[in-house]
């Protein structure tokens, strides 16, 4: 166990998977229960921003694609539905897919309760196989950052795909102001009781790695408990305003607009968090 541990205590190399990927956190039945929790904490910044702050994102995105002219909108990464059943009651026809089993059916139930016709998919979004159907696709809280610049391509690819022409791509990312003045850091905690990453009393040692010549850092946690030793790798890409759209631009993007966060702050060159409108051409 000794050697297992040691192994794990090694600097990941960028991008590199624990032992359990960043996306099993959306499925592994004890995570995903307290992930389900999290998104459904009305003043939780955490897996979903504030409820609050949600319908403030929601409003501002009415008044930069409303409904009556972009009505069909599909929410990547939608959780258990609480941006998609704001969107819906707004006007628009949506759509929400997600990873997590758990988030997804609560979304259903919920909707169907509500007397809401959204449509929910429980699947990876870059597995998405839509042609031009939606006029607008959201993805919100820094998602597209957590993935490989691999995958950041693919991804754009697909919703590149799923927009109707003049659709446009609304989403958020952290700029490298979000690193600034922070520092590598490393800790321990003992969970006698359990905790978000494990049902039995364990070991917590949590790390937080910099790459500054990649704009990318990494939140690592390794789960120690009396039968196993197990890793997560978190991570998470910070962007310049050009990098984006160079991106966005390979994938095929004019860039409408950028503010300085989903509820349409003017965006700063300081601010730790940029948003951008994109569009795909008519």
């Amino acid at each position: 166990m000794f050697k297992q541990l040691a192994a794990m205590m090694q600097r990941p190399a960028l991008y590199e998977k624990g032992t359990t990927v960043q996306t099993e956190i959306w499925t592994d039945e004890h995570i995903s229960k307290g992930m389900l929790e999290a998104h459904l904490d009305p003043e939780l910044e955490a897996a979903t921003r504030s409820h609050h702050h949600v319908r403030e994102i929601v409003k501002w995105i009415g008044a930069v694609a409303p409904a009556d002219k972009y009505p069909a909108l599909l929410d990547l990464g939608c959780g258990p539905g609480i941006y998609a059943e704001l969107f819906c009651s707004a006007g628009y026809a949506v759509t929400g897919v997600d990873f997590s089993k758990r988030s997804v059916v609560y979304a259903q139930n919920s909707a169907a309760e509500k007397g809401l016709p959204i449509k929910y998919h429980c699947q990876d979004y870059l597995t998405l196989d839509f042609v031009a159907q939606f006029d607008v696709i959201t993805l919100i809280y820094y998602d597209f950052g957590v993935l490989s610049a691999q995958d950041r391509a693919k991804l754009l690819t697909k919703i590149y795909a799923a927009l109707k022409p003049g659709g446009v791509l609304i989403f958020d990312v952290y700029t490298p102001q979000h690193l600034a003045k922070r520092e590598e850091s490393s800790h321990w905690e003992y969970e006698r009781e359990g905790s978000f990453f494990s049902p039995h009393p364990h070991v917590c040692l949590h790390s937080f790695l910099m790459y500054e010549e990649k704009h990318t850092f990494c939140e690592r946690y390794i789960i120690i408990t009396e039968q196993e030793i197990r890793s997560i790798n978190i991570w998470e890409h910070t962007f310049t305003e050009e990098e984006l759209k160079q991106d966005l631009s390979l994938a095929g993007f004019l860039v409408s607009g950028i503010y300085g966060n989903t509820t349409g702050a003017e965006y700063c060159k300081d601010g730790k968090e940029m948003c951008v409108v994109a569009k795909k051409g008519e």
